[in-house]
């Protein structure tokens, strides 16, 4: 166990998380040693149960190094779904309240593994499409490429008021929404991960791209990422760098192995500032007032649109008053526009140095004060 893993057992589960270890053994009896309500957030990456019929080869008559281990193949769709619920029912017991978990998966199991989820009472918050850029080809030509793969992400329940980093999330993409449908490569190259004799380290490697949005998008730094299905350890290498606790249960040597040596290697960001993105939902509220009274802005200063088609000047009470408006500076913006409403932070300018600067600029500068 790792270094805050105690020795100490309690009715015969650990009293500590085991934060940055991996655990060996089944995923199911590991999870019933940890302690109820102790993990933020869950990815699990479960066996897809591929039901492949005999080997696949490409057209130069070379074998594909398909997905063919023990450990994805199951008797029938019964036993899956009976394997299923066992491990969803042991995360949900460990997530804490207002946790999550994220459930890869492919066509061939990813709709089984859905209605178990509803069925044990999780709550559905998206599911989100990872279309890959370098899919594998379809060799037969029999269906179509299969391109992508599902990811589904539940709360622990419809009361939970779990983490997301929407801020982060848009600024990852440019400063737009982030959609549900990401668009990212598989791992190769360099990434991928390869065992003594040159081959694919583990079948199913996940890109550390995609496990960078998971963790980023749904957990703060410091809470503890588990993964059931650790493999070769790419949530706990990227849980590392972003400032996460990780644990991970796997009970292949090789992978453990493998993992290990991989996450050693890992550098986490050092400065916390540089993890977190500020939710403008809770940043502290500043009034308009306020720039008035502390001298940001004089009394009768002259405010004006950016495409200066409106103006208004500051009262002292920290009200505007246009040629036929007065009121706050979104009642005054909405009203000049003929609009329903107005964010005046966004929409009301003024000169410094001959330049239209917002003032929300001044509102931040207030906010770097307070904090």
């Amino acid at each position: 166990m790792g270094r805050q893993a105690s020795a100490a057992k309690s009715n015969g589960g650990l009293r500590v998380l085991p934060f940055d270890t991996i655990m060996q053994g089944d995923c199911v009896a590991a999870m019933d040693q940890l302690p109820a309500a102790s993990v933020d957030m869950i990815f699990a990456d479960p066996p897809y149960n591929l039901q492949l019929e005999g080997e696949l080869h490409r057209p130069n008559n070379t074998k594909v190094d398909a997905v063919d281990d023990a450990w994805d193949k199951f008797a029938d769709f019964a036993t899956y779904d009976r394997f299923t619920e066992a491990w969803l029912k042991s995360a949900r017991r460990i997530l804490k309240d207002d946790g999550t978990i994220w459930v890869i998966g492919s066509y061939h199991n990813i709709f089984r593994v859905g209605a178990k989820l509803q069925d044990l009472g999780y709550w559905m918050l998206n599911d989100v499409i990872w279309r890959k850029t370098n899919p594998m080809p379809n060799f037969r030509g029999r269906r179509f490429t299969n391109a992508h793969e599902t990811m589904i992400w539940c709360a622990k329940s419809k009361d939970s008021r779990n983490t997301f980093n929407y801020e982060a999330m848009k600024a990852l993409n440019d400063d737009l929404q982030m959609r549900s449908d990401w668009l990212l490569p598989i791992c190769s190259g360099g990434e991928r991960l390869k065992d003594k004799s040159g081959r694919k380290g583990h079948p199913t490697q996940k890109p550390e791209a995609l496990l960078h949005r998971v963790i980023l998008a749904a957990t703060k730094p410091g809470d503890v990422v588990l993964d059931p299905f650790f493999g070769s350890g790419t949530t706990g290498a990227v849980a590392k760098r972003l400032g996460r606790r990780w644990i991970g249960i796997e009970r292949d040597p090789a992978y453990i192995d493998l993992a290990r040596k991989r996450i050693a290697a890992v550098q986490a960001v050092a400065e916390r500032e540089l993890l977190i993105t500020p939710s403008k939902r809770e940043e502290p509220r500043i009034p308009f007032g306020w720039l008035v009274e502390r001298g940001l802005l004089e009394p009768g200063a002259v405010l004006t649109s950016f495409n200066g088609r409106w103006s208004a000047k500051v009262k002292a009470d920290g009200t505007l008053i246009s040629a036929d408006h007065r009121g706050s500076i979104h009642q005054v913006g909405a009203a000049v526009q003929g609009a329903p409403a107005c964010n005046g932070w966004a929409f009301w300018c003024y000169k410094i140095d001959g330049k239209l600067v917002s003032i929300d600029t001044l509102r931040q500068q207030i906010r770097a004060e307070l904090n």
